[in-house]
């Protein structure tokens, strides 16, 4: 199953959290709290976790088609959502054990 990772900087991992998860539950799963979240597409999957310094995003899907569109989708939505910061957002292949964890 393919992986993506990324690592952004930010000071605000937790708002994005909840921006991203609230805006994706209008039309697909999402659950998150403050330091943490799940967005199931259909698609392809999302892991958010936030830290001080950076949030983490973890993608997954079945196909490289479906990675791929998780990736755009959102890259797409962070970049409107983060403006402000304008935070590069740079995707790497991440084996299956990088996820991060949403406890």
């Amino acid at each position: 199953m393919p992986h993506l990772r990324s690592r952004v900087a930010t000071g605000k991992a937790s708002r994005y959290i909840a921006q991203l998860c609230k805006h994706f539950a209008h039309k697909v799963d999402a659950t998150w709290d403050e330091s943490a979240g799940d967005v199931d597409f259909g698609f392809g999957t999302l892991r958010l976790a936030a830290d001080t310094e950076a949030l983490t995003l973890h993608a997954t899907s079945d196909t490289p088609e479906g990675l791929a569109r998780v990736e755009w989708v959102v890259t797409d939505h962070l970049q409107r959502f983060a403006w402000r910061e304008k935070p590069t957002i740079e995707w790497s292949a991440a084996a299956p054990s990088a996820a991060p964890s949403a406890d």
